[in-house]
C-alpha cells in the first residue's frame, strides 16, 4: 500500500516538473501612452485688427527736396486667411483691408506746409510659421496697396493708389476653442507718386514717397 501511495506521488509530481518545462511566459506588454489632442492650424479664418503706423514721407521737387519727414497715426481693419499645417510647418495666405489715418507734414524747403496722409491700406501676404501646439510664431510679406494723399498748403489734396510690397513678423496664440489672438509687425512700403501743380503748387511734377511700420493686434477666428 505505502509503495502505491509513493508511486502515485511520484506521478504526480513528475507531471508538474513536464508541464513546468514546457511554461512559457506571455511577453510583456507596455501600457499605451494616452493620447495627447494637439491643436490644428488648418483651416480658414475670420479677424479684425487694429493697431499704429509710422514711417516717413519726402517730397522731392524740381530744385529741392522737404528730406524724410515722419508721418503717424491709427490703423484699423479685417482680416481673412487659410492655413495647413504639415507636422509643425504651417503654410498660409492672409489678406486685410484697413482704414488708416498715417499723416504728417514739413515746412522744410516748403513754403506753405507740406502735407502727406495715408488713407487706407490693404495687403495680400504668405506666412510660414512654426506651431507649437497653441503657440504659432511666423514670418511672412507679399504685396501692399494704399492710397496716398498729397497737397501744398489749402490747395486741394492729390490722392493716387500705389502698389507696394511689405514684410514682417508676428506671433499667434490660439486661447480658447476657435479664437486666436495675435501681435505682429509689418514693414510697408509704397514708393512714390507725381503730385502735380493743382495739388502740389510746382510746375514740374514732384514725387511723393512714402513708408511706414505697423504694429498691431488682433484677434481670429478659425473655422
Amino acid at each position: 500500500m505505502r509503495s502505491m501511495l509513493v508511486g502515485a506521488g511520484l506521478l504526480v509530481l513528475s507531471s508538474f516538473a513536464a508541464s513546468g518545462a514546457d511554461y512559457r511566459p506571455l511577453p510583456y506588454a507596455a501600457p499605451s501612452a494616452p493620447y495627447a489632442s494637439y491643436f490644428t492650424w488648418t483651416g480658414f479664418y475670420l479677424g479684425a485688427n487694429g493697431g499704429y503706423g509710422w514711417g516717413d514721407s519726402r517730397w522731392d521737387f524740381p530744385g529741392g527736396t522737404t528730406g524724410d519727414f515722419k508721418v503717424s497715426g491709427g490703423v484699423l481693419g479685417v482680416t481673412a486667411g487659410y492655413n495647413y499645417q504639415i507636422g509643425p510647418a504651417v503654410l498660409g495666405v492672409e489678406a486685410d483691408a484697413n482704414w488708416t489715418d498715417i499723416r504728417g507734414s514739413s515746412n522744410a524747403n516748403c513754403g506753405p506746409t507740406c502735407f502727406t496722409n495715408n488713407t487706407w491700406l490693404t495687403t495680400v501676404r504668405g506666412r510660414v510659421g512654426y506651431a507649437v501646439d497653441r503657440l504659432l510664431p511666423y514670418v511672412t510679406g507679399g504685396a501692399a496697396i494704399g492710397n496716398i494723399k498729397a497737397h501744398l498748403g489749402t490747395l486741394p489734396e492729390q490722392s493716387d493708389g500705389r502698389v507696394g510690397w511689405t514684410v514682417g513678423a508676428g506671433a499667434e496664440f490660439a486661447f480658447f476653442r476657435n479664437w486666436s489672438a495675435k501681435v505682429e509687425y509689418l514693414y510697408v512700403n509704397l514708393d512714390s507718386f507725381s503730385c502735380g501743380a493743382a495739388a502740389c503748387g510746382v510746375p514740374a511734377p514732384t514725387e511723393v514717397k512714402f513708408d511706414a511700420g505697423v504694429l498691431r493686434a488682433g484677434v481670429n477666428y478659425h473655422f
